[in-house]
């Protein structure tokens, strides 16, 4: 069991949850005061993806990004950032058009991926290593352009938080990492039950964990009704935790969560168990980040 856990929050994530909660994070200033929130409720990371203000639909505009970020530098409240690098890989099928795909593609290069970390270089930002079958879509990543956007990464400093879907991406990332394009020690995230990667599983995430190289960091988080659980489920294996309402929007059956309330109910479940959550300066140090100017 690992007794000194990290929490991160994802605040608002890409998903179509606007209009499926009351409250959804949309606009910058809605965003990062999620994020201050988590923290003051005991998140050591703030994980965050940016929205159109005025459609609430997923973006990736640089802008957004520099707005919301200044807003959480300028409260003054400590707190990691880490921000998401997996948009610009959505792919829709459309038998018509194959070639260019269907409504809801939205394809980009490396250097617009990560054009956001390369500009702000918060400590953390994703690396969504490999390409998977999402939902009804599919999420792209090769591994060329997985090696250019973690040279761009690493180039600035900045701590790639490796997503893992499916055993295969832990499999690519450890090659990346002997190719030296991403520094010691390596920070996973494994996503649980996300279609149509690995199930949210006891069998599945320890199978995740058995194939991460060794002297890595790593969280775990499940999505929907699974997602407290597996606050439980990755702490007792020895991982870190991840709750938020990217992930889920629900405290209790028919009762619509915070980012707040979610990182309070983690908290108390880590706490029950035995462990302690670390504060921001102790995941830094833990995390081995980066000092960002």
């Amino acid at each position: 069991m690992n007794h000194e856990v990290i929490i991160s929050c994802a605040v608002t994530g890409a998903g179509d949850t606007v209009g499926k909660h009351p409250a959804i994070p949309v606009t910058p200033r809605q965003i990062a005061d999620a994020a201050i929130e988590a923290a003051h409720a005991g998140a050591a990371i703030a994980h965050l993806h940016v929205r159109d203000p005025k459609t609430g639909k997923a973006a990736r505009d640089p802008a957004l990004y520099r707005e919301t970020i200044n807003y959480i530098r300028e409260s003054g409240v400590d707190v990691v950032i880490n921000v998401t690098a997996g948009m610009g890989g959505d792919f829709f099928f459309d038998p018509d058009h194959p070639a260019t795909g269907g409504p809801g593609t939205d394809m980009a290069n490396a250097a617009e991926r990560v054009a956001h970390v390369e500009e702000m270089r918060p400590e953390i930002c994703t690396l969504d290593c490999g390409s998977l079958n999402f939902g009804n879509g599919a999420f792209l990543a090769t591994a060329d352009l997985l090696r250019d956007m973690a040279k761009r990464i690493q180039a600035v400093g900045v701590k790639p938080e490796i997503e893992c879907f499916e055993l295969g991406h832990i499999w690519l990332a450890k090659q990346l990492i002997n190719e030296g394009l991403i520094d010691a020690p390596p920070m996973f995230q494994l996503c649980m039950g996300i279609p149509w990667g690995a199930e949210a599983t006891t069998e599945a995430i320890v199978a995740m964990r058995n194939h991460l190289p060794h002297g890595a960091n790593w969280a775990a988080f499940a999505i929907g009704r699974m997602q407290m659980p597996f606050v439980a489920q990755a702490a007792l294996l020895g991982g870190n935790v991840r709750v938020g309402l990217e992930d889920n929007i629900w405290l209790d059956r028919g009762v619509h969560a915070t980012n707040g309330q979610l990182v309070t109910r983690a908290k108390e479940i880590l706490e029950r168990m035995g462990a302690r959550v670390l504060n921001p300066a102790e995941a830094r140090a833990k995390l081995q980040l980066k000092k960002q100017k």
